[in-house]
């Protein structure tokens, strides 16, 4: 298992159920010489990691490049506040944009013949897939005290 759990409630086939079913943006934040970065964009969890794709000459890409670390957070914005947060590194594939893209698209679409799903697919052969890996992570679930 490459999965490492900190805190928090939940054991690993727990976060693995929320992150595959959870259609929110994660965010990540990369580090910068003056200051963290944090962007947010569609994921998917996938063999033990967190998949994204960004383009390969985007502010987050040329970040990563310089230092894989990174920090992560996927979590609802409306209550009950839970989610799953932490950090790993991250590695570019160009050659893995080609599989991960479409996926982004069908998971966050559900339609790939979408304008918006039209216009990212005529950029594929500029995205790199972002892998983060392996996970360090801290869950928090506040349902049982705010109700559900």
């Amino acid at each position: 298992m490459t999965m490492t759990i900190r805190s928090g409630p939940w054991d690993v086939p727990r976060i693995e159920a929320f992150l595959a079913d959870t259609v929110i943006p994660i965010r990540i934040a990369s580090a910068g010489r003056v200051s963290p970065l944090v962007q947010s964009l569609w994921f998917l969890y996938s063999d033990e990691a967190l998949w994204c794709c960004t383009q390969r000459d985007a502010l987050l890409a040329r970040r990563l490049r310089a230092d894989a670390r990174c920090g992560f957070e996927v979590s609802p914005d409306s209550p009950p506040y839970r989610g799953v947060r932490g950090h790993g590194r991250a590695e570019l594939l160009p050659s893995r944009a080609a599989d991960v893209l479409p996926a982004l698209i069908e998971r966050y679409l559900g339609d790939a013949d979408a304008p918006l799903a039209a216009w990212l697919l005529s950029r594929l052969d500029t995205e790199v897939a972002v892998r983060i890996h392996p996970l360090t992570v801290t869950t928090f679930d506040y349902s049982p005290r705010m109700g559900s």
